[in-house]
């Protein structure tokens, strides 16, 4: 009875008589998998060693992106680290923040650590541009600080502050006209990457000085305004610039120093030079 009962419901008697002969699935077997192909890609590297004054040259350098970060800035450290330890630059934050490692990467100026690795089997990565190079992709900003120095860039005052050993206060208002101009970092990609800078370098402060100084100028804590507005009414220092704005194209932080000379310069009497 119980074996009809088990034939009623489908099931084999035989079948559950004998459980050893039951099927067994198949089970697949893992396999070594192939090795991922490399994704090679070259850097050719502005080289210039002052300890051997030949002409300066673009050395190759090739690495695999897979075992790389995804930033220039990796790139160059990976370089430096595992194939050629002279290779010499700048850095320190890795954060867009100190501007240490400006250069110019495929004919941009921007920051190595904000800027990701182009697409394209290669990429060349040179000084910042019409800078005298130190070594490498080091270049001298000796007169691009002495130009940020000559704009004072410091909260000047002829009159105390309204209490004696306190800050001086400033509405949300004013504060509000600063957004733009303090966030400069003085990375020089915007000056390097200006035409006027570039071939009056001595005498034209350049978009990153001249933005700092509309940012003293336009700060209300400020009480030297028309002194400073004097100090760069000047042919070369402020007037060199013709507002094409590459200084604006080039700024890592995305700020527009043209748009602040020409409030300089609306600011000056007599306009129209």
């Amino acid at each position: 009875m119980a074996s009809g009962l088990l034939l009623r419901r489908g099931v084999s008697a035989s079948r559950l008589a004998s459980p050893a002969t039951r099927s067994v699935p198949t089970r697949f077997h893992a396999t070594e998998a192939e090795p991922a192909k490399p994704n090679l890609k070259t850097f050719q590297i502005y080289r210039w060693n002052p300890d051997n004054p030949s002409k300066p040259e673009l050395q190759d350098y090739q690495i695999d992106l897979k075992e790389c970060g995804p930033m220039v800035l990796d790139a160059l450290i990976k370089i430096k680290n595992e194939i050629d330890p002279s290779l010499t630059f700048r850095r320190s934050c890795r954060e867009g923040i100190c501007g240490s490692c400006a250069m110019n990467i495929d004919g941009c100026n921007g920051l190595a650590c904000l800027t990701k690795i182009p697409a394209g089997s290669s990429s060349t990565i040179t000084p910042l541009p019409h800078m005298f190079v130190i070594k490498d992709l080091v270049v001298d900003m000796t007169n691009f600080y002495n130009q940020y120095k000559s704009i004072e860039p410091w909260l000047k005052r002829k009159s105390p502050p309204p209490e004696k050993g306190k800050e001086i206060p400033q509405s949300k208002k004013d504060r509000a006209k600063l957004d733009g101009m303090y966030e400069c970092i003085l990375c020089a990609c915007c000056s390097t990457s200006c035409p006027s800078y570039w071939w009056n370098p001595e005498s034209y402060l350049g978009p990153a000085a001249l933005l700092h100084a509309n940012r003293w100028i336009s700060d209300s804590r400020d009480e030297y305004t028309k002194e400073r507005l004097e100090a760069i009414n000047d042919e070369f220092k402020l007037y060199r610039c013709h507002t094409i704005l590459n200084c604006a194209r080039a700024c890592p932080k995305g700020l527009n120093p043209g748009k602040q000379i020409q409030n300089i310069k609306n600011l000056q009497p007599g306009i129209g030079h």
